[in-house]
């Protein structure tokens, strides 16, 4: 058993009689009411949801495991010569909870390493869609056609003990994520470059997708910062909810990261970042060119305001503050690409508008979200191709749904099956109210 296995069995027996008790003790204790706004609203805000491998602070951003981002980023290990930390290590912090030591990081690098073998048929699916396919279609098609690997259909089928579903569906999780990166590299080249770079078995997951993608330092750097800003959300969002939701069916690994995927897809959730920048460079067109001063961006963003318009990238429905995440990219930016042309438009707009939102009134949140720089970075760095954003999305997203859903199995969650009412018995709740 590998030292990260070994660590999150000790873990998930320690934490079981947490749940067990809660449930057994006090199942019946309430947790808070819900509104019909919440009902046909999408459910925003109803605490429904358990997950211990991320919270969305409203003035501290994500936590992962309770640490904050700039946290997250200073305790985890460096990969050697770089900024960044081996997003291995991050892994094992998602799935114990635990800062690894440097050894232990290097351990789940190793654990990866042997388990990244893509086999052959998926790059033949690849290659049999169109080469004019979504590349989060092509993502979503290649992981669930290795369905077929499943260490826990196999193991289920044998017949198990419901109590240990976590072991294999750890496995899965692991030979998945192991394959991810090529798999993604492979999209981007094959569909945009007509080339492919065969993977480098000594590197580690952020500088191995680096160098299949054919990109040269430090976006080895931007592919961890990437992944790990990206890697969870809380439960509640689309394409953790979604991943959840269907591994709760006991659909295995590749199943539920196949629909998380889809579900990252739609342009309300992971295609966020691209919407920005598109926005960013017509701003950009509209001002020839020019680096704005302060004072006619400022105009700029009143006059797009009281044109009924939005600024796209700022407001968060749960934070309170600058996202944490976007701070971690303005760090990057400014100190790797500080002169970029796409780079100053966003300073610019990151000085001047918070406060005009505030004097407007109408956003609770002014400050800037994550989506509001994250594709100005890949732009920078050769990644011009808007579509593929959202599979380094997915990457990193995968992270946290297989974590979470290795905990879900872990702690035995049920079947997710909420209740439904008509709109003929809301209007009866009302007149009764």
């Amino acid at each position: 058993m590998s030292g990260l296995k070994e660590k999150l069995y000790e873990k998930i027996e320690g934490w079981r009689p947490r749940t067990t008790k809660l449930l057994k003790e006090h199942g019946n204790v309430k947790v808070g009411e819900v509104t019909i706004e919440q009902l046909i609203g999408g459910m925003r805000g109803i605490k429904c949801l358990t997950t211990d491998i991320s919270y969305l602070d409203p003035m501290e951003g994500i936590r992962f495991r309770g640490f904050t981002i700039p946290e997250t980023l200073a305790a985890l290990p460096k990969v050697p010569g770089s900024e960044m930390p081996y997003v291995e290590g991050f892994y094992y912090l998602l799935l114990t909870g635990d800062i690894p030591t440097e050894e232990q990081a290097q351990d789940v690098h190793d654990e990866f390493n042997k388990r990244k073998t893509v086999p052959s048929y998926v790059f033949d699916v690849l290659k049999a869609m169109p080469k004019d396919a979504h590349p989060m279609a092509m993502l979503s098609a290649a992981v669930v056609s290795m369905q077929g690997e499943s260490v826990f259909v196999k193991k289920y089928n044998e017949g198990m003990n419901k109590m240990d579903y976590w072991d294999p569906t750890y496995e899965d999780a692991l030979n998945l994520l192991s394959r991810l990166p090529e798999i993604a590299a492979f999209i981007y080249r094959y569909k945009y470059k007509d080339s492919i770079i065969a993977p480098d078995p000594h590197l580690d997951m952020g500088g191995n997708f680096a160098h299949m993608m054919g990109i040269d330092k430090p976006y080895d750097d931007v592919a961890r910062m990437y992944f790990l800003l990206h890697s969870d959300h809380e439960s509640g969002n689309v394409s953790a909810h979604t991943g959840h939701l269907v591994g709760s069916a006991l659909s295995d690994m590749y199943y539920s990261i196949s629909a998380m995927l889809n579900g990252l897809a739609g342009p309300l959730h992971g295609l966020a970042n691209q919407e920005v920048l598109r926005w960013m460079q017509g701003v950009m067109e509209q001002m020839g060119g020019k680096i704005p001063t302060e004072d006619e961006m400022k105009k700029f963003v009143w006059d797009t305001l009281n044109s009924g318009q939005v600024i796209p990238g700022f407001g968060h429905a749960v934070l309170r503050k600058t996202d944490p995440r976007y701070q971690a990219q303005r760090d990057f930016c400014l100190k790797h690409l500080p002169e970029d042309p796409i780079f100053k438009y966003v300073d610019v707009l990151y000085k001047v508008t918070p406060p005009i939102l505030e004097e407007q009134g109408k956003a609770k949140n002014p400050w800037p979200n994550v989506d509001a720089q994250s594709g100005v970075i890949q732009w920078h760095y050769g990644l011009t191709e808007y579509d593929y954003y959202t599979v380094l999305f997915g990457v990193g997203r995968a992270l946290g749904v297989t974590a979470n859903l290795i905990w879900d199995r872990a702690l035995g969650y049920p079947l997710e099956r909420p209740k439904s009412l008509t709109t003929a018995m809301l209007e009866d709740i009302v007149s009764k109210s």
